[in-house]
């Protein structure tokens, strides 16, 4: 038996934002603990040219539910962007799980050489759908996840490699 496009992606977004969601909240933990303002680490940086925590979540949301949006030709669920509290960011993560849930298999099936085309202010490029899953989806998505716990960890918030990977299959 192959794997699926479906089986490489949506079943692993769900199990890493899972992750994330307790990552967030070993950081909120860690802010109450040590009388942090939330926002100083919803606003943290690695630097000044990267985006903050907050954004960090909103892009790995966005990578992960337009997988099956450009890929499945499923019609995208539109978010705001305007989180601003730990509570908002374990929300949106809650909806992209959610609409993640909600694609079927199918939709996903035998889409390896569909025609991908990804729009950017400079310009756009054009995959295949396995070049756009394994050279731009995935490296985009654990880009923003990982520079999420980057930063947490970076603010001091007391997580280590198994909290990023998770502790079960």
């Amino acid at each position: 038996m192959s794997l699926s496009l479906y089986d490489i992606t949506v079943p692993v977004f769900i199990r890493a934002f899972g992750n994330l969601t307790e990552i967030l909240k070993k950081g909120e933990a860690y802010a109450d603990e040590k009388g942090l303002a939330h926002k100083e680490l919803l606003n943290a940086r690695l630097i000044e040219d990267m985006y903050p925590l907050i954004a960090q979540i909103q892009r790995a949301s966005d990578a992960a539910k337009f997988v099956p949006v450009r890929l499945g030709q499923v019609e995208n669920v539109p978010m705001d962007d305007n989180e601003a509290t730990f509570a908002d960011l374990h929300a949106r993560i809650e909806r992209t799980v959610t609409f993640l849930k909600s694609v079927d298999p199918a939709v996903m099936a035998d889409r390896e050489e569909a025609e991908v085309v990804l729009k950017t202010r400079s310009g756009s490029t054009t995959f295949t759908g396995r070049n756009y899953v394994l050279g731009f989806a995935i490296p985009n998505f654990y880009f923003h996840v990982t520079t999420a716990y980057a930063i947490l960890r970076h603010k001091g918030v007391p997580i280590g490699k198994m909290d990023y990977i998770g502790r079960s299959q």
